[in-house]
């Protein structure tokens, strides 16, 4: 198959132009995030590589607290990386991290928000979790920003990142049915509740993790006749994944020009093989 017909043949969601919102800069996306946050009538859905024990983090998680307070029967669910909430600050001494602040919050609110870690390696050196973004009720907040200061441009210092707002109850129910499935009581523990296990003793929970993660998928429709604006969903965990293989197909099928916007540029070798290819 080529690559052009490989990439139309991939399941996504159809799309109007109208669904899709994109977001300046950070003070934008912090603001849309509370707003977002405090209009909820149904679910809250937060994945991100944290949440930090800062005042921009502290006021997206107080915003929770107080839509739940106001809504108790509205879902909220946030997920972090379980190895990046348990340190603290490199280079900052030692810490308890983010999870003794997650649970100092829950007891403080005796609110019900669930926040999972999620360990897709058995070592932090060997992989986080790079699934972000945000679900509240039908929109999708498609982003690589996790919560602190400097995400959020809280004050002087800031980091851009992409901002994407889809409108799409398919697309929402999708990103949230992968989060759903992701999660498991012994694999990926509660960090706002006291005592959580220690790594090592979740080792072979977190094979077994990573194991269901190579074969997890986005539930997504085939493509139709005509096509036109889609979203696709994708997940890319181990070798020949289909992420890569997309990517791979992308850069196989561009004609004129590539443009790639990355924060760090170590891509795997199947990427780079078809980069020397397109430069050649």
């Amino acid at each position: 198959m080529n690559p052009e017909s490989m990439l139309a043949a991939l399941p996504g969601y159809a799309m109007s132009a109208e669904s899709i919102q994109v977001l300046p800069g950070a003070k934008a996306y912090r603001a849309c995030l509370l707003e977002r946050i405090r209009a909820a009538t149904r679910r809250i859905v937060i994945v991100a590589l944290y949440l930090q024990e800062d005042e921009a983090g502290q006021e997206v998680l107080d915003a929770l607290y107080q839509a739940k307070a106001a809504r108790p029967g509205l879902e909220i669910t946030i997920v972090v990386d379980w190895f990046r909430a348990r340190r603290g600050l490199l280079g900052a001494g030692r810490q308890p991290g983010n999870a003794a602040w997650y649970q100092a919050q829950r007891q403080h609110h005796g609110l019900d928000i669930v926040i999972h870690g999620v360990p897709v390696q058995t070592r932090e050196l060997f992989g986080v979790l790079h699934l972000k973004g945000s679900i509240i009720d039908d929109c999708v907040i498609y982003t690589g920003a996790s919560l602190n200061n400097v995400y959020l441009h809280r004050f002087d210092r800031y980091r851009l990142d992409r901002y994407h707002l889809f409108q799409s109850p398919e697309l929402a129910d999708a990103m949230v049915g992968l989060v759903r499935r992701l999660l498991h009581h012994t694999a990926t523990p509660r960090l706002d509740l006291p005592a959580p296990p220690s790594t090592r003793s979740l080792r072979g929970d977190i094979r077994r993790l990573r194991a269901r993660l190579r074969r997890m998928a986005y539930e997504a429709p085939t493509s139709g006749a005509g096509q036109g604006l889609r979203v696709v969903p994708l997940l890319g965990v181990g070798r020949g994944n289909p992420l890569n293989r997309a990517l791979c197909a992308l850069l196989a099928a561009a004609r004129t020009q590539i443009i790639i916007s990355t924060p760090y540029f170590n891509p795997p070798r199947v990427l780079m093989r078809e980069l020397d290819h397109a430069l050649a």
